[in-house]
């Protein structure tokens, strides 16, 4: 009787000696963090999805800022398409062996690496069209922007082979017992990792981000000022203060947004641990990681006049129309 109740706890139960333990959750815990966790993967796809039809369909909506979105929702579609039902079915047990665990972290690594990297690219985007707006259409264009997102894709792929160099080798080589996946970053790699997508990417953001900040708040200062002159009265003040507050809100949401979800996983390396990534469906900080994949839509595309236009007309199913592609939308 005993040994029945063991092997249920078991990934493998006739590996008594050699198969892994299954998380021990009650049945309700289970059932909630199952569906907490469903309804994060299902909110990421359809948001980047309504990302993805809106920029390829809209004609008008073809801009090089609009690619980077587009590239952005592509790889945080794809975050919520495979590797959030990947972490649910999992269960804290994996049954596809040494190989395809190693594989799947290497998409996850290049997925959650190229979802930075064009977060970085949006941010030069936004820099340069605030910053300098004359210059802007000769410097920024679909051409330039294809080859960047092209570039972004190729050095994911090529430096997280380099990070997981060991674990493609000797796939399963971190592992202790049947039904775990389990991938070890050495504190070399990861302190390379923590400094270019964590440490870089943030500092180059908020670097970006704050120049724009202070090129937009005294454009509207000297807007408010030529009001002023012009009607003689002060009416210019409160756009020019909801300008500076709104300028500031979407900075401190950006960068907010992105170390609540980051720091958490990057933490064993700040630490000087090495970072040990386990396949757990309760694993709060690969979930939270995974996060900012269903937060990134909101936080770039959501406050554009022209995406909340697009989902009415998607969700009214206008897109089905002829020539909708044609549409005004912006």
């Amino acid at each position: 009787m005993m040994e029945t109740l063991e092997g249920a706890e078991l990934c493998f139960p006739h590996l008594l000696n050699t198969s892994c333990r299954k998380p021990m959750l009650s049945r309700s815990e289970t059932t909630t963090i199952y569906i907490l966790l469903s309804s994060m993967s299902l909110l990421t796809v359809a948001l980047n999805l309504l990302v993805i039809i809106s920029i390829s369909h809209y004609r008008k909506l073809h801009t090089p800022t609009n690619l980077l979105l587009l590239s952005l929702a592509v790889s945080d579609l794809l975050v919520g398409l495979l590797l959030m039902p990947g972490q649910i079915l999992i269960g804290g047990c994996w049954f596809l062996g040494d190989l395809l665990c190693t594989l799947y972290y290497f998409v996850d690594f290049i997925l959650t690496s190229a979802s930075v990297g064009n977060m970085v690219l949006i941010s030069v985007d936004r820099y340069v069209a605030i910053c300098d707006p004359l210059r802007y259409p000769i410097r920024i264009t679909q051409k330039r922007v294809k080859i960047c997102v092209c570039l972004c894709w190729i050095c994911s792929v090529f430096y997280n082979s380099l990070i997981l160099n060991d674990n493609l080798r000797q796939p399963g080589r971190y592992n202790s017992c049947y039904g775990e996946c389990v991938v070890i970053i050495n504190y070399i790699a990861g302190s390379v990792d923590l400094i270019l997508t964590f440490i870089g990417p943030i500092t180059v953001i908020i670097v970006l981000y704050m120049r724009v900040f202070v090129v937009a708040v005294s454009q509207a200062r000297a807007m408010r000022s030529h009001i002023v002159s012009v009607t003689l009265q002060p009416s210019g003040t409160g756009t020019a203060k909801k300008s500076e507050l709104k300028a500031a809100r979407t900075l401190g949401i950006v960068i907010v947004v992105f170390l609540i979800c980051l720091f958490p996983y990057y933490y064993p390396s700040l630490t000087g641990q090495d970072t040990l990534i386990t396949a757990s469906a309760v694993a709060f900080e690969i979930w939270l990681f995974y996060f900012n994949s269903c937060l990134n839509p909101v936080v770039y595309a959501f406050f554009y006049p022209w995406f909340r236009k697009s989902i009415k007309h998607i969700v009214s199913l206008q897109i089905l129309q002829p020539d909708s592609c044609k549409a005004s939308i912006l």
